[in-house]
């Protein structure tokens, strides 16, 4: 390759993952085979004092307060991190314009809102992905291909989870994440969910049905004024389902949690079969744990991971990987797709398995609400209403 095509990039959302994505084109150099050289030029955010932080960022010429004034050729990719409430709007709105984008998860606030949003980007010329950085780790990587190569036999059980602890400290103030409001009838689901369907869903794993256990730990906290204010989320979501597959039907546990004690921020996963397992924590990042069957003993062995994964980089595969680095992989896989070079490479979570992950969600809401298994309708618009959060545990 003998040059990258510079890209314009905007942020709408001057947030922690705005800042985040600043990062991870600084270190953009690192990547080997990237067909791209981006660079952030233009941040939007409503908040003009969230702006302040990228006027460090030399390559940055805009701040603005209305993203609509990137819409009209000023950026050649936007990323999108904004509250869930807004997500069909903007998102309709930059599909119109034909503006390339990745989104931040869920996209939409509910089934209908994501499938307004999937219709928007299909009636577009405008190339789209959702955001879900967890699966580029090269632990997760490898037990994707163990799994594809069929070397686990046939599927007993998975369990993928992404477990958060800093819900814990009651007097953290409240914010949009934990309002109804702004974030949903799905709570915790809508933004860790897409984290722990990504990999299944890639693997072809749709739940037929689901069974949910959905939690509101916290019924209050601080408003940051003095005060205190009504936290009305689900914090914890733990969703037993049954996948159908030609092989045979297994059950599969999908968790999301913002209360999970003794953890920070850890995705794990964890498959068996009739032949073998893989296991992966990003707790313990340079290690993949997989299961083989020897002399008819079951053999668990620890892998060293290392720090190669989707796409090549100049670092040392002996060094270890981290969140950025995920994060820095789910950017290239991003461009490196935009530009038609993927390749047989992972790449980012579609619209279309947004939109599925929606559906799960939506039945999992209707599963607390009947206290039963329900199954899913893959052509649910469903608007969500207060009502379908009825049946939550600890909820009045």
């Amino acid at each position: 390759m003998t040059g990258r095509e510079p890209v314009r990039v905007g942020v709408i959302g001057a947030g922690l993952m705005g800042r985040e994505l600043a990062g991870a084109l600084g270190r953009w150099s690192a990547l080997e085979q990237s067909p791209v050289d981006p660079r952030l030029t233009a941040v939007c955010d409503v908040d003009a004092t969230a702006l302040d932080w990228f006027r460090r960022v030399s390559s940055v010429g805009t701040l603005t307060e209305d993203y609509r004034t990137l819409l009209d050729g000023a950026v050649d990719v936007l990323y999108v991190a904004v509250p869930h409430h807004l997500h069909e709007q903007v998102y309709l709105d930059i599909a119109q314009a034909g503006v390339d984008f990745l989104g931040e998860k869920p996209f939409g606030i509910d089934p209908g809102a994501s499938a307004a949003i999937g219709d928007a980007i299909a009636a577009s010329t405008s190339f789209v992905r959702c955001s879900s950085e967890m699966p580029f780790y090269p632990g997760v990587q490898q037990a994707i291909s163990f799994i594809g190569q069929g070397r686990l036999g046939r599927v007993i059980e998975a369990n993928f989870s992404f477990l958060h602890s800093s819900d814990l400290n009651l007097a953290k103030p409240i914010n949009w994440k934990r309002q109804t409001r702004f974030c949903g009838q799905i709570g915790v689901m809508g933004d860790l969910g897409m984290h722990v369907t990504h990999v299944p869903l890639r693997l072809g794993w749709r739940p037929a049905a689901v069974f949910a256990q959905l939690q509101e730990l916290v019924p209050t906290r601080p408003d940051g004024k003095g005060g205190t204010a009504v936290c009305d989320t689900i914090e914890n979501a733990t969703l037993s389902s049954r996948v159908d597959l030609p092989s045979g039907a297994f059950p599969m546990t999908l968790e999301t949690k913002r209360i999970a004690p003794g953890e920070m921020n850890t995705w794990r996963m964890r498959v068996v079969g009739m032949e073998g397992g893989v296991e992966f924590s990003t707790r313990y990042p340079q290690t993949l744990k997989v299961m083989t069957i020897r002399d008819g003993q079951q053999v668990w062995e620890e892998r060293m991971a290392g720090s190669q994964s989707a796409q090549p980089t100049v670092t040392g595969p002996i060094f270890e990987f981290g969140f950025t680095d995920a994060l820095l992989q789910m950017w290239a896989a991003y461009f490196a797709e935009r530009a038609g070079e993927l390749g047989e490479a992972f790449g980012c979570a579609t619209p279309q398995e947004a939109l599925t992950s929606h559906q799960l969600f939506d039945a999992a809401l209707l599963s607390s609400a009947a206290d039963r298994s329900v199954p899913l309708v893959p052509g649910s618009r469903r608007r969500h209403r207060s009502i379908d959060v009825s049946g939550v545990i600890g909820r009045g």
